[in-house]
């Protein structure tokens, strides 16, 4: 069961940072793919629809690291409190920005809205980059890689960038989508780097200190394989339904 719940963990979170990843990379890039009020509200429009039901993978991890790893979310918070209080603030400002982008029909309500959701996506980018980087370098003794481990924040952080360009690219109009392309990176290069940098971390980590029982092991990874594959197939709903270019301002 360990090792089950292992595997589901580690797909949600690899699915949380590609998928995630790539609203949060184009947040971050938005003054530079959007010049002007109307541009900056077709970059929104192109991941508006996705940044949700993202969203719900990270909840998921929080489940099944509370239901099946309690002893994890300790370990990482003792270590990275001030990294996860910034990445909680930088989640809040940024969804507040686009929730609250379209509320007012004044251009500087707008610039302000754009200017969270901007700062948002760079401190959600960063405290990722943090965390990752702080497991990998210092393993179990996370605090042992804290100074180390957040410089990382920095590059790891440009992966996300690169990854919202390469979305940017297959979501926006052609005009804005050849800014885009003045971004280094490849999507599926961006994605793989995504994908494999919580799996490394968590490689790090001593599992058989932090699990839980094997009662709420047990039901913990019934819920998942129950809960898995409609989460995967919500989301390739949510993909299929806006699979075409952003051609048109949003409700944002």
């Amino acid at each position: 069961m360990q090792t089950l719940a292992l595997v589901v963990l580690a797909v949600l979170t690899a699915g949380y940072l590609v998928l995630a990843g790539a609203d949060i990379g184009m947040g971050m890039l938005l003054p530079v793919l959007g010049r002007d009020g109307r541009e900056r509200r077709l970059v929104i429009a192109a991941f508006a629809p996705f940044f949700l039901a993202n969203e719900v993978w990270l909840v998921a991890v929080a489940g099944v690291v509370a239901g099946a790893f309690p002893g994890l979310e300790h370990a990482l918070l003792s270590g990275l409190f001030p990294v996860f209080v910034a990445l909680v603030a930088g989640w809040v400002v940024r969804d507040a920005g686009l929730w609250l982008r379209g509320r007012v029909d004044a251009a500087a309500w707008r610039a302000v809205c754009d200017g969270a959701i901007v700062a948002g996506s760079w401190a959600l980018a960063l405290s990722w980059g943090a965390v990752l980087g702080t497991v990998l370098v210092g393993g179990s003794r996370v605090e042992d890689g804290v100074n180390a481990g957040t410089v990382l924040g920095l590059p790891l952080a440009l992966v996300f960038a690169a990854h919202g360009a390469g979305f940017a690219r297959w979501r926006l109009a052609s005009g804005l989508a050849e800014r885009a392309r003045r971004v280094p990176g490849r999507y599926w290069v961006s994605g793989a780097a995504l994908a494999a940098l919580p799996v490394a971390a968590g490689a790090r980590l001593p599992w058989s200190q932090v699990v839980s029982s094997p009662e709420a092991l047990a039901v913990t990874a019934v819920m998942c394989v129950l809960m898995v594959p409609l989460l995967a197939a919500a989301q390739a709903l949510v993909w299929w339904t806006f699979r075409g270019r952003a051609e048109s301002p949003g409700y944002l």
